[in-house]
């Protein structure tokens, strides 16, 4: 999905370009375009929670450190921010899950990686253990994230994306994908066991590991249609877990 960012400022460019290393190319038709604005940090409320909401056809995006606006028709935004990656970050997040909330796949709170062409993922509360099992990967596991899976839903199922949004590993996934195998909830034990969990379940936990912001009743609608239907065609299980590299003998 071909993003355009405008700039003027070269620093913030090159900054970016540095970031998203993996995931910089060309198109001569970007999906969307962003003109950034750079401006001191915005004081009104520095701890300003996200609301996102759509009025006369144009998102409106903002927080505590950006203001944003996005046209999905015209296919165009802009972006006020200070010069920090982060912002950026949240609203490219933010406009994806708008996107692909209308066309079946959602960004999970998820490490994701791929082994013998297949994409596993690994999702649970904050501390469960998706940095660590991803520090843990053998050598021929792939990383697509350690932070926010990039879920998208095709004429087969689903396809698990890298993302450039690292995590705690401070490392960006790679630019490719697989299709979803089996979607893991973490918790570390004093055993490896893999449990099958039940799908009422395996629903309530992937809704709220779900990143979506959008005060929409649609969009909302939609993504919890999203969740059961993946629920639907994708095994959900309960991996624990010792914290060695043992664990990915179970895996792939």
């Amino acid at each position: 999905m071909p993003i355009l960012l405008h700039m003027e400022d070269n620093s913030f460019r090159d900054l970016l370009a540095l970031r998203y290393a993996g995931f910089v190319g060309s198109s001569s038709r970007p999906r969307f375009e962003f003109d950034i604005e750079l401006t001191a940090p915005l004081a009104d409320d520095p701890d300003e929670d996200v609301r996102v909401r759509m009025t006369e056809g144009v998102w409106r995006l903002r927080r505590g450190d950006f203001r944003a606006q996005w046209d999905p028709g015209a296919g165009r935004g802009k972006i006020r921010q200070s010069a920090n990656p982060y912002s950026i970050d949240s609203v490219l997040r933010i406009v994806h899950t708008l996107i692909l909330a209308r066309e079946g796949g959602f960004l999970l709170h998820s490490a994701g990686a791929i082994r013998n062409g297949k994409a596993f993922l690994f999702s649970g509360v904050s501390g469960a253990g998706k940095t660590t099992i991803s520090r843990l990967a053998p050598p021929d596991v792939t990383l697509l994230t350690d932070e926010v899976s990039y879920i998208r839903r095709d004429d087969t199922g689903y396809v698990a994306c890298g993302t450039p949004f690292a995590g705690e590993l401070a490392r960006v996934g790679e630019n490719c994908s697989a299709p979803v195998d089996c979607l893991f909830f973490l918790s570390q034990g004093p055993e490896n066991r893999i449990e099958t969990v039940a799908e009422a379940d395996a629903i309530r936990r992937v809704m709220r590991n779900i990143l979506f912001f959008a005060e929409d009743s649609d969009l909302v609608h939609r993504v919890f249609q999203s969740a059961c239907e993946f629920v639907e065609r994708v095994p959900v299980q309960q991996l624990t877990f010792v914290p060695d590299s043992r664990v990915w003998n179970m895996i792939g």
